[in-house]
């Protein structure tokens, strides 16, 4: 028999307590101009729910930049914004 999810009350294989969890979620992007005029991409506005960390190295490798988390938030590298929203977007998070 499968595992039932306390929260929902569906099947944990389901993972819906995830989708819900990035649904209900208000994200920011915003830019900041650094130390030598460098811009980064900063992404902010996550719960406890989620996995900034994994999702801060997902982002990396899919934009081909570095970056870090730090303070709860997202920082990458570069001129991003369009693109991680786009990304965002496509895996389930609204901003």
């Amino acid at each position: 028999m499968p595992e039932i999810d306390p929260i929902t009350g569906l099947p944990k294989e389901l993972g819906t307590w995830e989708n819900i969890a990035k649904e209900s979620q208000k994200l920011t992007i915003t830019t900041e101009k650094r130390k030598f005029g460098k811009i980064h991409t900063i992404v902010d506005g996550f719960t406890k729910d989620i996995d900034v960390k994994g999702l801060a190295k997902k982002l990396k490798n899919e934009l081909a930049c570095g970056g870090t988390y730090k303070d709860g938030r997202v920082e990458l590298l570069g001129e991003h914004t369009v693109k991680v929203r786009e990304y965002l977007e496509k895996h389930g998070f609204t901003i």
